[in-house]
Protein backbone atom coordinates (compact mmCIF):
# COMPACT_ATOMS: atom_id res chain seq x y z
CA UNK A 1 0.00 0.00 0.00
CA UNK A 2 0.85 3.42 -1.02
CA UNK A 3 2.33 5.74 2.38
CA UNK A 4 -0.06 8.71 2.36
CA UNK A 5 3.02 11.06 1.91
CA UNK A 6 3.71 9.64 -1.51
CA UNK A 7 0.41 9.06 -3.07
CA UNK A 8 -0.52 11.62 -6.10
CA UNK A 9 -2.84 14.60 -6.23
CA UNK A 10 -5.62 13.78 -8.29
CA UNK A 11 -7.95 16.38 -9.86
CA UNK A 12 -11.70 16.13 -10.98
CA UNK A 13 -14.59 18.54 -11.79
CA UNK A 14 -17.94 18.22 -10.57
CA UNK A 15 -21.39 19.54 -11.53
CA UNK A 16 -20.64 22.62 -9.61
CA UNK A 17 -17.88 23.46 -12.08
CA UNK A 18 -15.59 23.26 -9.44
CA UNK A 19 -11.96 21.50 -9.77
CA UNK A 20 -11.90 19.86 -6.75
CA UNK A 21 -8.16 18.11 -5.61
CA UNK A 22 -7.57 14.93 -3.78
CA UNK A 23 -6.17 12.07 -2.70
CA UNK A 24 -7.25 8.32 -2.23
CA UNK A 25 -5.65 5.76 0.09
CA UNK A 26 -6.13 1.94 0.64
CA UNK A 27 -8.88 -0.56 -0.15
CA UNK A 28 -10.93 0.37 -3.14
CA UNK A 29 -13.63 -2.51 -2.65
CA UNK A 30 -14.10 -1.22 0.72
CA UNK A 31 -16.87 1.71 1.22
CA UNK A 32 -15.49 4.73 1.00
CA UNK A 33 -14.40 7.32 4.11
CA UNK A 34 -14.58 10.16 3.15
CA UNK A 35 -12.76 13.35 5.34
CA UNK A 36 -13.86 16.43 5.86
CA UNK A 37 -11.31 19.04 6.93
CA UNK A 38 -10.54 21.96 9.76
CA UNK A 39 -10.13 25.45 9.35
CA UNK A 40 -7.43 26.73 7.05
CA UNK A 41 -6.47 22.98 6.44
CA UNK A 42 -5.32 21.23 2.86
CA UNK A 43 -4.22 17.82 2.03
CA UNK A 44 -1.25 17.90 3.91
CA UNK A 45 -2.51 18.71 7.06
CA UNK A 46 -3.78 15.31 7.83
CA UNK A 47 -1.95 13.53 9.74
CA UNK A 48 -0.36 10.40 7.78
CA UNK A 49 0.34 8.18 10.37
CA UNK A 50 -3.36 8.28 11.08
CA UNK A 51 -4.44 7.86 6.81
CA UNK A 52 -1.78 5.22 6.68
CA UNK A 53 -3.61 3.38 9.94
CA UNK A 54 -7.01 3.89 8.50
CA UNK A 55 -6.35 2.65 4.61
CA UNK A 56 -5.28 -0.61 6.16
CA UNK A 57 -8.62 -1.69 6.20
CA UNK A 58 -10.12 0.96 4.66
CA UNK A 59 -10.90 3.37 0.94
CA UNK A 60 -9.67 6.72 2.55
CA UNK A 61 -10.54 10.03 0.35
CA UNK A 62 -9.28 13.60 1.21
CA UNK A 63 -10.19 16.62 -0.68
CA UNK A 64 -9.54 20.32 -0.80
CA UNK A 65 -12.89 22.28 0.14
CA UNK A 66 -13.89 24.41 -2.89
CA UNK A 67 -11.38 27.65 -2.88
CA UNK A 68 -8.77 26.03 -0.78
CA UNK A 69 -5.74 24.34 -1.70
CA UNK A 70 -5.66 23.14 -5.39
CA UNK A 71 -9.08 23.13 -5.82
CA UNK A 72 -11.35 26.18 -7.90
CA UNK A 73 -13.46 28.35 -6.47
CA UNK A 74 -14.58 30.83 -3.89
CA UNK A 75 -14.64 29.56 -0.20
CA UNK A 76 -18.59 29.86 0.57
CA UNK A 77 -19.50 32.32 3.82
CA UNK A 78 -22.13 29.52 5.32
CA UNK A 79 -21.54 26.05 6.47
CA UNK A 80 -24.36 25.15 4.65
CA UNK A 81 -22.95 26.12 1.29
CA UNK A 82 -19.80 24.09 2.10
CA UNK A 83 -21.81 21.00 3.03
CA UNK A 84 -23.80 21.39 -0.42
CA UNK A 85 -20.34 21.35 -1.80
CA UNK A 86 -19.16 18.22 -0.95
CA UNK A 87 -22.47 16.38 -2.93
CA UNK A 88 -21.11 17.32 -6.41
CA UNK A 89 -17.68 15.62 -5.35
CA UNK A 90 -19.14 12.51 -4.33
CA UNK A 91 -21.31 12.56 -7.78
CA UNK A 92 -18.21 12.88 -9.86
CA UNK A 93 -16.27 10.27 -7.77
CA UNK A 94 -19.43 7.80 -8.43
CA UNK A 95 -20.23 7.30 -4.47
CA UNK A 96 -23.98 7.30 -3.46
CA UNK A 97 -23.38 6.11 0.48
CA UNK A 98 -20.24 6.76 1.94
CA UNK A 99 -18.62 7.40 5.88
CA UNK A 100 -17.73 10.22 7.25
CA UNK A 101 -14.82 11.33 9.21
CA UNK A 102 -14.58 15.22 10.39
CA UNK A 103 -12.99 17.52 12.26
CA UNK A 104 -13.61 20.60 13.99
CA UNK A 105 -15.52 22.50 11.24
CA UNK A 106 -15.32 19.91 8.89
CA UNK A 107 -17.63 18.39 12.07
CA UNK A 108 -20.17 21.11 11.24
CA UNK A 109 -20.03 20.48 7.36
CA UNK A 110 -21.12 16.88 8.43
CA UNK A 111 -24.17 17.78 10.07
CA UNK A 112 -25.82 19.78 7.28
CA UNK A 113 -24.48 17.32 4.61
CA UNK A 114 -27.13 14.63 6.88
CA UNK A 115 -29.54 17.50 6.99
CA UNK A 116 -29.29 18.22 3.01
CA UNK A 117 -28.73 14.07 1.89
CA UNK A 118 -29.02 12.23 4.85
CA UNK A 119 -29.39 8.92 2.26
CA UNK A 120 -25.35 9.64 1.68
CA UNK A 121 -23.94 8.87 4.89
CA UNK A 122 -23.86 5.62 6.55
CA UNK A 123 -21.70 6.20 9.51
CA UNK A 124 -20.46 9.36 10.92
CA UNK A 125 -17.24 10.43 13.33
CA UNK A 126 -17.52 13.97 14.16
CA UNK A 127 -14.02 15.23 16.03
CA UNK A 128 -13.65 18.06 17.94
CA UNK A 129 -16.43 19.73 16.65
CA UNK A 130 -20.13 21.36 17.99
CA UNK A 131 -23.60 21.86 17.01
CA UNK A 132 -24.90 24.88 15.71
CA UNK A 133 -24.94 27.66 17.98
CA UNK A 134 -22.31 25.58 20.37
CA UNK A 135 -20.70 26.74 23.35
CA UNK A 136 -17.52 29.16 22.64
CA UNK A 137 -17.65 28.33 18.91
CA UNK A 138 -18.41 32.04 17.85
CA UNK A 139 -14.70 32.95 19.44
CA UNK A 140 -12.71 30.45 17.56
CA UNK A 141 -11.60 33.98 15.33
CA UNK A 142 -10.89 35.41 18.64
CA UNK A 143 -8.79 32.37 19.66
CA UNK A 144 -7.31 31.36 16.48
CA UNK A 145 -5.27 35.31 16.80
CA UNK A 146 -4.37 34.75 19.84
CA UNK A 147 -2.46 32.15 19.35
CA UNK A 148 -1.44 33.10 15.61
CA UNK A 149 0.28 35.91 17.58
CA UNK A 150 1.38 33.59 20.15
CA UNK A 151 3.16 31.32 17.57
CA UNK A 152 4.49 34.57 15.95
CA UNK A 153 6.51 36.13 18.89
CA UNK A 154 7.81 31.54 20.20
CA UNK A 155 8.32 30.72 16.33
CA UNK A 156 6.41 27.92 16.69
CA UNK A 157 3.84 26.33 14.29
CA UNK A 158 0.50 27.80 15.69
CA UNK A 159 -1.17 24.44 15.94
CA UNK A 160 1.14 23.63 18.60
CA UNK A 161 -0.99 25.71 20.70
CA UNK A 162 -4.71 25.67 18.84
CA UNK A 163 -4.28 21.90 18.61
CA UNK A 164 -2.37 20.55 21.72
CA UNK A 165 -2.31 21.04 25.35
CA UNK A 166 0.35 22.90 27.70
CA UNK A 167 1.49 19.68 29.11
CA UNK A 168 4.43 18.19 28.26
CA UNK A 169 3.88 14.79 27.05
CA UNK A 170 1.00 16.97 24.95
CA UNK A 171 3.68 19.27 23.63
CA UNK A 172 6.31 16.31 22.56
CA UNK A 173 3.10 14.88 20.51
CA UNK A 174 2.83 18.22 18.84
CA UNK A 175 5.80 18.54 17.40
CA UNK A 176 6.00 14.60 16.41
CA UNK A 177 2.46 15.55 14.59
CA UNK A 178 4.13 18.43 12.85
CA UNK A 179 7.27 16.28 11.68
CA UNK A 180 4.60 14.09 10.15
CA UNK A 181 2.68 16.46 8.21
CA UNK A 182 6.26 17.73 6.81
CA UNK A 183 7.29 14.33 5.60
CA UNK A 184 5.60 15.06 2.57
CA UNK A 185 8.60 16.62 -0.14
CA UNK A 186 6.96 16.42 -3.75
CA UNK A 187 3.89 17.67 -5.08
CA UNK A 188 2.67 19.33 -1.61
CA UNK A 189 -0.32 21.43 -1.56
CA UNK A 190 -1.11 25.27 -1.76
CA UNK A 191 -1.43 27.01 1.63
CA UNK A 192 -4.84 28.77 2.25
CA UNK A 193 -5.34 32.32 0.87
CA UNK A 194 -6.16 35.08 3.39
CA UNK A 195 -9.23 35.51 1.73
CA UNK A 196 -10.14 31.84 1.44
CA UNK A 197 -9.46 31.65 5.78
CA UNK A 198 -11.39 34.56 6.48
CA UNK A 199 -14.76 33.42 4.29
CA UNK A 200 -14.29 30.07 6.71
CA UNK A 201 -14.01 31.75 10.28
CA UNK A 202 -16.73 34.07 8.95
CA UNK A 203 -19.05 30.57 8.04
CA UNK A 204 -17.67 29.37 11.48
CA UNK A 205 -18.50 32.58 13.77
CA UNK A 206 -22.11 32.88 11.64
CA UNK A 207 -22.64 28.83 12.48
CA UNK A 208 -21.79 29.77 16.30
CA UNK A 209 -24.43 32.43 16.37
CA UNK A 210 -27.11 30.38 15.00
CA UNK A 211 -30.21 28.42 17.26
CA UNK A 212 -29.32 25.27 18.41
CA UNK A 213 -30.75 22.62 17.06
CA UNK A 214 -32.31 19.31 18.23
CA UNK A 215 -30.18 17.08 16.08
CA UNK A 216 -33.10 14.75 15.86
CA UNK A 217 -32.41 14.59 11.95
CA UNK A 218 -29.09 12.62 12.57
CA UNK A 219 -29.87 8.72 12.96
CA UNK A 220 -26.72 7.26 11.30
CA UNK A 221 -24.41 5.76 13.96
CA UNK A 222 -21.99 8.29 15.07
CA UNK A 223 -18.70 8.59 16.86
CA UNK A 224 -18.23 11.49 18.89
CA UNK A 225 -14.41 12.25 19.93
CA UNK A 226 -12.48 15.08 21.19
CA UNK A 227 -9.82 15.60 23.77
CA UNK A 228 -10.97 16.58 27.50
CA UNK A 229 -9.01 20.29 26.86
CA UNK A 230 -10.49 21.25 23.47
CA UNK A 231 -10.25 25.39 23.59
CA UNK A 232 -10.99 25.70 20.11
CA UNK A 233 -14.39 24.17 20.23
CA UNK A 234 -14.91 23.35 23.79
CA UNK A 235 -15.43 20.16 25.01
CA UNK A 236 -18.28 20.82 26.53
CA UNK A 237 -20.10 20.61 22.75
CA UNK A 238 -18.82 16.98 21.79
CA UNK A 239 -20.96 16.18 25.46
CA UNK A 240 -23.79 18.06 24.13
CA UNK A 241 -23.32 16.02 20.36
CA UNK A 242 -23.29 12.77 22.18
CA UNK A 243 -26.58 13.74 23.86
CA UNK A 244 -28.48 14.95 21.11
CA UNK A 245 -27.64 12.21 18.73
CA UNK A 246 -29.69 8.96 19.63
CA UNK A 247 -27.52 6.44 18.29
CA UNK A 248 -24.12 8.02 19.02
CA UNK A 249 -20.86 6.68 21.19
CA UNK A 250 -18.23 9.47 23.16
CA UNK A 251 -14.76 9.06 23.71
CA UNK A 252 -12.61 11.95 25.47
CA UNK A 253 -8.73 11.40 25.38
CA UNK A 254 -7.25 13.00 28.56
CA UNK A 255 -4.67 15.37 28.61
CA UNK A 256 -5.93 16.36 24.79
CA UNK A 257 -6.60 19.24 22.94
CA UNK A 258 -8.75 20.23 19.86
CA UNK A 259 -6.74 17.77 17.54
CA UNK A 260 -7.06 14.76 19.64
CA UNK A 261 -7.13 12.39 16.78
CA UNK A 262 -3.84 13.53 15.60
CA UNK A 263 -2.46 13.58 19.31
CA UNK A 264 -3.53 9.82 19.73
CA UNK A 265 -3.50 8.65 15.89
CA UNK A 266 -2.58 4.77 16.57
CA UNK A 267 -5.60 4.62 19.19
CA UNK A 268 -8.09 6.66 17.20
CA UNK A 269 -7.39 4.70 14.25
CA UNK A 270 -8.03 1.23 16.25
CA UNK A 271 -11.25 2.64 17.48
CA UNK A 272 -12.46 4.19 14.65
CA UNK A 273 -12.31 1.42 12.39
CA UNK A 274 -13.77 -0.87 15.16
CA UNK A 275 -17.01 1.66 14.63
CA UNK A 276 -16.48 1.52 11.42
CA UNK A 277 -16.78 -2.09 10.86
Amino acid sequence: MQAYIEVPNQMITASNGVRYAYRTSGIQEAVPLVLLTHLSANLDNWDPRLIDALAKERYVITFDNQGVGLSSGRVPITIEQMARDVLPLLDALGYDKVDILSLSMGGMVAQELIKIAPQRVRKLILSGTGPRGGVGIRAVTRISNIDLVKSLVTFKDVKTYLFFTSSTASQQKARLFLEQIHLRKKNRDKNITIPAYVHQLKAIHTWGKQSSEALDFITQPTLVVNGDQDRMVPTENSYVLAKKIQDSDLIIYPDAGHASIFQEPTLFAKQALAFLA
